[in-house]
């Protein structure tokens, strides 16, 4: 049921069904904690394929095996895919209609609220562990990357796990000790 109510709400896309798996696997039924379901986001993010059938397919398997993996992705999906061809109908034959347009412009703010959430609840879990500097040095470099650059940010994610796996753990031990 938690990945029905994603497929059915999750407006906006992939990245848009983020929060909302956030909220159903970490705050709601506690299948991973913060620190998991920002791994699984990661490396998610790195993989090809869309987020929206990554996650919850990882999920759905980690809580119960092939069976699970195979019903959150179909949960996610089919209400999606009866969504599409429901509103696709009905926006082709009432498109000049000034509300119809509106409606989709209203789902705008709400998704940009929940991805707001989502980065604060990630910044958040980043200074706790990495501390103020760490983190802001991998956000400016990250942004660097990514928007001045144009580098995927798989690539970016895929390099931080590269580094952070190279890396001694002591390193990640010391910060903790420090904060």
């Amino acid at each position: 049921m938690a990945f029905i109510r994603i497929g059915l709400l999750g407006f906006g896309g992939g990245p848009a069904m983020i929060p909302l798996v956030h909220q159903e696997v970490v705050k709601r039924y506690g299948w991973l904690e913060e620190e998991e379901f920002a791994d699984v986001l990661a490396i998610a993010n790195v993989l090809p394929g869309p987020i929206a059938t990554k996650l919850p397919g990882y999920i759905g398997y980690r809580v119960g095996g092939v069976l699970g993996c195979i019903s959150t992705v179909l949960a996610v999906i089919l209400p999606m895919i009866a969504g599409m061809i429901l509103l696709l109908s009905i926006f082709s034959r009432y498109r000049d209609i000034g509300w119809i347009h509106g409606m989709g412009q209203a789902v705008i703010p709400v998704v940009m609220v929940m991805m707001g959430q989502l980065t604060w609840d990630f910044w958040d879990k980043s200074y706790k562990t990495l501390g103020l500097f760490m983190s802001l040095v991998i956000m400016i470099v990250a942004g660097v990357l990514i928007y001045w650059l144009g580098i995927h940010p798989g690539w970016v994610i895929g390099s931080l796990l590269i580094m952070a796996w190279l890396l001694p753990e002591r390193t990640y031990k010391n910060n903790e000790a420090t904060e």
